[in-house]
């Protein structure tokens, strides 16, 4: 059997390393976790609402499929980086954004343009009341609603297109 410590009572750099990130990632996992949106698990609280395209919306039009939800605001930095990945997979899934606090609706519209984003579903919040009601403190937050529009996962930070499609997988079978 090996031994563990070396002869001066300490561990192998090697064996540290790992700890050290397993403890870092649980960290990261944790952090993560605390800044999640504190809207209770149960139907998405979002009410009728008019996107930029001017067509109205609701939840009941998404019934009986999944849906992804995603809070953004053109100031920030990582929902800039993540907006184009969220753009794609609106061709493979219904989507709704929400722009908190990114201007008047022409604002908007301006900043969709100009990052290559336009026909990305987007309601403009622009006094941030909605994101609020959503719980939402931390950008961007992603929301995953099942077919029964009941939230099945929350999400902040940057988010891999791959992790996003996982979670769009999961809430269809759920």
């Amino acid at each position: 059997m090996k031994v563990l410590f070396n002869r001066y009572g300490q561990l192998p750099r090697r064996y540290r390393w790992s700890i050290e990130a397993i403890l870092f990632i649980l960290l990261i996992a944790g952090v993560r976790a605390y800044q999640a949106p504190s809207v209770d698990s149960g139907y998405f609280p979002l009410p009728e609402s008019q996107l930029l395209s001017g067509a109205n919306i609701t939840l009941e039009d998404y019934a009986g499929q999944p849906l992804l939800v995603v809070v953004w605001a053109d100031w920030c930095r990582i929902c800039r980086i993540e907006l184009p990945t969220i753009h794609r997979l609106t061709k493979d899934y219904p989507v709704i954004t929400l722009a908190m606090q990114s201007g008047s609706d022409d604002d908007v519209r301006a900043f969709l343009t100009a990052n290559n984003l336009e026909g990305l579903p987007v309601i403009n919040d622009p006094s941030g009341y909605l994101a609020q009601s959503l719980g939402v403190s931390v950008l961007p937050t992603l929301f995953v609603l099942d077919a029964k529009g009941e939230i099945v996962f929350s999400e902040v930070g940057l988010t891999s297109r791959w992790g996003i499609k996982a979670r769009m997988w999961w809430a269809a079978f759920k």
